[in-house]
């Protein structure tokens, strides 16, 4: 089985670029760490303050080995510690999701 990790985040819309920053700080580290990164999504027309990120897993225990690592790495905590001194992440959710495949 395969999942998708797609992170909601609602953004400060005056803050775009550290968002932006911060999302590019992860094009990097993700993949380091284990995490097949489908990508980071900017608001770019319609609704200006939320973004996407799309991860993808072997299954929930690739993607709990993959959170382990991110603490224990220093670009990945210093790129948290970057969200939380900036405050430009509002709020932050996480859906897993799986592929429809055919029968």
């Amino acid at each position: 089985m395969s999942i998708t990790c797609c992170i909601r985040y609602v953004i400060d819309p005056y803050q775009r670029d550290a968002f932006e920053e911060y999302a590019r700080r992860w094009l990097t580290i993700i993949p380091e760490m284990g995490g097949d990164l489908l990508g980071y999504f900017m608001p770019h027309e319609g609704t200006n303050n939320v973004a996407l990120a799309m991860i993808g897993f072997e299954c929930l225990a690739s993607y709990e080995t993959y959170r382990g690592r991110l603490r224990s790495d220093a670009a990945s905590m210093a790129n948290f510690r970057f969200a939380q001194e900036k405050k430009f992440i509002l709020e932050e959710t996480r859906t897993f999701l799986q592929p429809v495949r055919p029968r």
